[in-house]
């Protein structure tokens, strides 16, 4: 279950959609996540990897760790 807070402005958009299509704010509020969780998420992950950047590996450490040269 999830409740959530919306401007008053879009809040009448949403309501003025739901009652032009006869479905409910509820299905629109659940395709925008739907569609846009994933943009949402990787954005996320992007400004965390920038604030604490893992190890970085050059391509000899690498290929020594693959044991290439057999």
């Amino acid at each position: 279950m999830l409740a959530l807070r919306l401007p008053a402005r879009l809040e009448k958009r949403l309501d003025r959609l739901a009652r032009r299509t006869g479905r409910t704010k509820s299905f629109y509020a659940r395709e925008a996540i739907v569609r846009h969780l994933d943009e949402i998420e990787d954005t996320y992950v992007a400004i965390e990897r920038l604030e604490k950047p893992a190890r970085r590996w050059k391509l000899e450490e690498l290929e020594r760790g693959l044991d290439l040269d057999r």
